[in-house]
């Protein structure tokens, strides 16, 4: 796999040669549409195990806490579920799913993961973990071994099934970040951010001297909405309402799900404690085709709350023929222990860019399709309205 980089995001290429040269594996064949232009969609195996609560395998390999001799004796697993007819997910418990995936990295790679963008819009919160690890979505260099799945379906309860992509990997050789010179100079050259607020007259960038870039790239929040009728600037969800089956695209009424939040006179919004929201940027950002990025965690600076579930930014993401450069950012967000008033503009989270190992053989949103390219305000892809 020559590359004139050493460090960067390996491309859908590099992904195809790995998995034919055995270092990401499946009993089940592993499906070219599971490969994105920078991250493999991991797959469902066929078990799950109800959780008494979350937990990290630092000292034991996890299939070792898992097995239970007998039941109720166990201090983690409450019962196994099988997923092959599909399973009840109930919202508010920890589930743990034994992935189809499992990886023999060079010790070069390393990898990363993150819930797919309609897993993170559901409130599904995810992380994957590996043994022997202390942390969560981080896979160490040089990795042998199974891959599991922690699931907590925050707002409504979910049916999955065997197969199902809940989230994706990114494999990474050495240090791919773009750091604050090279992204001043990347905007510059790519114009990475562009006005969301003139929806008629196309493309107007956002000045280099406008933008605010420390460790990544600061975006804002966007409360004024689209200039319609209604003027809707995001969505809580319900507290109560029925199952989601998530292989099942476009079938559920969006109103027995969502309450739609409309523009207030002072271009505020009061977010509630241990809500759920999806909200939306103020500006649109593209991605390079050489570039991959991802949201990150930001909620120390502007309060306690989280910002998003759902992080990742294919090569290409904002691309496309149309005179509008750049895709709006829908961000999930979840407060904690106290309420907290947002305004419109408020400085909101952030985006780190990532070069690629090299350019993608497809790009999001231009030789591939997606769900959510060029989107505003969007749910995701179960709902219709």
């Amino acid at each position: 796999m020559a590359s004139p980089r050493k460090h960067g995001i390996l491309p859908d290429k590099h992904l195809k040669q790995l998995i034919a040269d055995g270092a990401v594996s499946s009993e089940t064949p592993i499906h070219d549409h599971q490969i994105q232009p920078a991250s493999l969609d991991l797959r469902l195996g066929a078990k799950a195990y109800r959780l008494l609560s979350s937990f990290l395998p630092e000292r034991s390999e996890i299939s070792a806490r898992l097995s239970v001799p007998e039941l109720y004796q166990s201090d983690l697993v409450m019962y196994e579920m099988d997923l092959t007819e599909g399973a009840i997910l109930e919202k508010g418990h920890v589930y743990l799913v034994p992935l189809q995936e499992s990886l023999a990295l060079p010790p070069t790679i390393r990898g990363r993961a993150n819930p797919k963008s309609s897993t993170g819009r559901l409130d599904v919160f995810t992380r994957v973990i590996t043994d022997l690890n202390v942390g969560f979505d981080e896979i160490r260099p040089g990795y042998h071994g199974p891959l599991y799945l922690e699931i907590v379906p925050r707002s409504f309860t979910i049916r999955v099934q065997t197969g199902l992509a809940l989230n994706q990997l990114r494999l990474i050789a050495g240090r791919p970040t773009v750091y604050d010179s090279q992204l001043k100079s990347l905007h510059q050259s790519a114009r990475l951010l562009h006005h969301n607020e003139d929806h008629s007259t196309g493309d107007r960038p956002v000045a280099t001297r406008d933008i605010r870039i420390d460790q990544g790239l600061f975006l804002r929040i966007d409360l004024k909405g689209e200039d319609t009728e209604q003027n809707i600037v995001g969505y809580r969800a319900k507290r109560n309402s029925h199952i989601i089956d998530l292989a099942k695209i476009g079938h559920y009424a969006a109103v027995d799900y969502w309450e739609p939040l409309y523009r207030h006179k002072n271009d505020t919004l009061l977010l509630e404690p241990e809500e759920f929201y999806i909200l939306a940027s103020k500006e649109r950002i593209h991605v390079p085709a050489g570039y991959a990025a991802e949201m990150v965690a930001y909620e120390a600076a502007c309060g306690e709350l989280r910002t998003h579930y759902a992080g990742f930014f294919d090569p290409g993401f904002g691309s496309g023929a149309s005179p509008r450069k750049g895709t709006q950012v829908v961000l999930e967000v979840r407060p904690h222990d106290v309420p907290f008033l947002i305004h419109d503009g408020q400085t909101f989270f952030k985006v780190l860019y990532e070069k690629m190992l090299d350019t993608p053989d497809e790009v999001y949103g231009s030789t591939i399709g997606s769900n959510y390219h060029q989107q505003g305000l969007t749910l995701s892809k179960h709902f219709k309205w």
